[in-house]
């Protein structure tokens, strides 16, 4: 605001020089006065707007970055027709995939901080995205206000029936007796099923072919088709093929065994060092009002503790899981940190 108010004093210091007669000057000064005033009452106009006990008073839009069917965008409807049931207005999801989640995350950045657009973030778009961008359209911690942890899952790893491994240590096995001939799925190259994979290769040593497909859904159709062997998908994603046995499952990705598969072993009981949980979390653009932030964060807290939401969640294979916004916050920023020493390590970048 300093520089502004000597940039105009210059100019009308100038004018003066200039021989600029004293009706001009008067002008400049009167310029100069409202510019100073439109800097100060300008950013604070929204703000003034926007009543924490009078919200939401229209629709609100709810972007998900990825495909229409994908983990993020069923966990979007199941929580946005409780918020919408609780407000009175319509939570609104729009669905905009592309460019690994980048086409939604950088629409969502740009919307207007007023509380009307809101993103389901997600692993992908504010932990794995920013260790294989150089640059991306958009900033996961600086263009984004943390609003609340909703859910989170782990991957399970899934074969082929005709696959002869019934385990993480046979599958292992198998890939050492064979390497460079097995290969596995993703939903395209740097997905969290990609960098998921790389990983267990890492960790237990051995080799597999990355064939990256665009998206989800079409990578779990080829391992049911045995065009691939292997694949990493969320357990929601995978549970109702492992249930028709078009695939079978071998582990989970998560610390513990999960309550809705309590069967399948976890990754780590073969490979210790081994965990990782797919998450979603909602955000809003960085200069949404802080009250109206706290006012969503425990907005999401109440839904996400309802025993329907909970258990719709569950039939999923996803744990609801709410937090504070600096919860949030912290995790994200260790999200990124994390993958960013996984890609170095797996020597994977995005062009």
């Amino acid at each position: 605001m300093v520089e502004k108010k000597h940039t105009v004093e210059q100019i009308i210091n100038k004018s003066r020089e200039a021989g600029i007669d004293l009706g001009r000057r008067r002008m400049l000064w009167r310029m100069r006065s409202l510019l100073m005033l439109l800097l100060v009452v300008v950013p604070h106009l929204g703000r003034a707007q926007i009543s924490p006990s009078a919200y939401p008073s229209k629709p609100i839009r709810l972007i998900v970055a990825q495909a229409a069917g994908s983990t993020t965008d069923i966990i979007s409807r199941i929580v946005g027709q409780k918020l919408t049931e609780s407000w009175g207005q319509q939570m609104v999801v729009d669905v905009r995939a592309g460019a690994g989640g980048s086409i939604g995350t950088q629409a969502a950045a740009r919307a207007m901080p007023d509380g009307y657009t809101l993103l389901l973030a997600n692993i992908s778009t504010h932990g794995i995205n920013p260790a294989l961008y150089a640059k991306l359209p958009y900033d996961p911690v600086n263009d984004f206000a943390p609003v609340s942890m909703v859910a989170v899952t782990p991957f399970a790893l899934v074969v082929h029936p005709s696959v002869p491994v019934r385990s993480v240590k046979q599958l292992i096995a198998l890939a050492k007796a064979k390497p460079t001939e097995l290969n596995y799925a993703s939903a395209g190259k740097g997905s969290s099923q990609h960098l998921a994979m790389e990983l267990l290769k890492s960790l237990a040593g051995i080799n597999m072919v990355h064939i990256a497909y665009k998206g989800g859904s079409p990578a779990v159709l080829s391992v049911i088709s045995g065009e691939t062997a292997v694949m990493m998908p969320t357990l929601s994603l995978a549970m109702p093929h492992v249930k028709d046995r078009k695939l079978n499952a071998l582990a989970v990705t998560s610390a513990q065994r999960v309550q809705a598969s309590p069967e399948l072993p976890t990754v780590g009981e073969t490979i210790p060092a081994y965990e990782i949980t797919a998450w979603f979390a909602m955000v809003a653009p960085v200069a949404t009002p802080r009250e109206l932030i706290v006012r969503l964060s425990a907005d999401l807290a109440r839904i996400l503790a309802l025993d329907e939401v909970r258990e719709k969640l569950a039939l999923l294979g996803v744990d609801a899981a709410s937090s504070s916004p600096e919860q949030l916050g912290a995790h994200i920023r260790s999200e990124i940190a994390k993958w960013i020493k996984v890609a170095r390590a797996a020597g994977i970048h995005a062009e």
